[in-house]
């Protein structure tokens, strides 16, 4: 199995490359660098609306991993247009020729709006074809069913040719493997086992010309991260397939190594999953976890829920511009 295989790092650096929020004021605990002071060293002259990133719907991660000098970076979901990553980018400095591997974690346009554009950059930056892992199941028409019973159909991703000519090497495959040398995990298919988490109510795909249910989203995957003498973290972009879900599957694949943290977007917000915030909060704090960054999809009801649960020492809300450093 490829999670037996992944090797510790000495640590992890993420910056947050697309979020919904923007939080330039906020004090932030150590290992937390906020948005300006990562402006400022990127470059900035003065400050002002243009000097600033775009918060916009959607993730983009940029996550580096150190072991000794070695430093490797993957792209984790790419925001939902190219403006936000080539605004943001540009902004933060961020050194497209160090990405190694790029990641989507399902097939939505909040993730995959952005990747021609990611994709361009890296080639631009003097990258060759970056390794660009999909899985079939994402390459699907979707959409969302009002209550009326219309459906608001979702603008597709990038198709797999797509992703090529932009100058992504794709790895269009749904099983688990590793990246980055070991350095990283991608999950393949999360196991859906409790009674709570039900996916995305009125999510559809277009299958044999008509509107299909897909509340599920099969296609969602999760990164994690070794990190020596602390254990696991895990990178979830959305968790369609649920958080405690995507953890406990994380917990089984990994044992003995305790989980240490996660990070990404909890989907919590919406009236259907908002229902299931009591639930999630009870099961998530039988994981330990020793820092949670919640973003994106998580919701303000979730997160007012996290903080009350487990404190404002584990729980550090996402922005863009923001870098954590575990």
């Amino acid at each position: 199995m490829s999670a037996t295989g992944l090797t510790a790092v000495d640590a992890v650096e993420v910056t947050v490359l697309v979020d919904n929020v923007s939080d330039i004021l906020s004090t932030v605990p150590r290992g937390v660098t906020s948005e300006i002071p990562n402006l400022l060293r990127a470059g900035m002259q003065d400050l002002a609306g243009e000097a600033l990133c775009c918060a916009h719907w959607g993730l983009s991660l940029v996550i580096t991993v150190h072991s000794g000098k070695t430093r490797r970076t993957v792209l984790f979901d790419a925001g939902p247009e190219a403006y936000a990553v080539e605004r943001n980018s540009q902004r933060l400095g961020v050194d497209f020729r160090t990405v190694g591997e790029v990641v989507l974690s399902h097939g939505h346009w909040d993730h995959a709006g952005g990747l021609l554009a990611a994709l361009q950059l890296v080639r631009q930056a003097g990258g060759g074809p970056v390794p660009t892992h999909v899985n079939p199941g994402m390459f699907v028409t979707r959409g969302m069913q009002t209550p009326k019973g219309d459906v608001v159909p979702f603008r597709d991703i990038p198709s797999a040719r797509e992703l090529a000519s932009a100058g992504g090497r794709v790895v269009n495959d749904p099983g688990e493997r590793l990246l980055l040398e070991g350095s990283m995990y991608l999950s393949g298919e999360i196991p859906r086992v409790t009674a709570y988490e039900k996916g995305l109510p009125g999510h559809v795909k277009r299958e044999d010309g008509a509107w299909r249910p897909d509340p599920l989203l099969l296609d969602e995957r999760f990164l994690a991260v070794r990190l020596k003498d602390k254990g696991i973290v895990v990178f979830t972009a959305c968790s369609h397939a649920g958080l405690v879900n995507v953890l406990a599957h994380a917990r089984t694949l990994f044992a003995p190594h305790p989980l240490y943290a996660v990070i990404g977007g909890f989907h919590l917000s919406g009236a259907a999953c908002e229902a299931i915030i009591p639930d999630t909060i009870r099961d998530l704090t039988q994981f330990g976890l020793q820092r949670i960054i919640p973003g994106h999809c998580t919701g303000w009801r979730a997160l007012h829920a996290l903080l009350n649960a487990c404190g404002e020492q584990v729980v550090v809300p996402s922005a863009v511009g923001r870098t954590y450093r575990l």
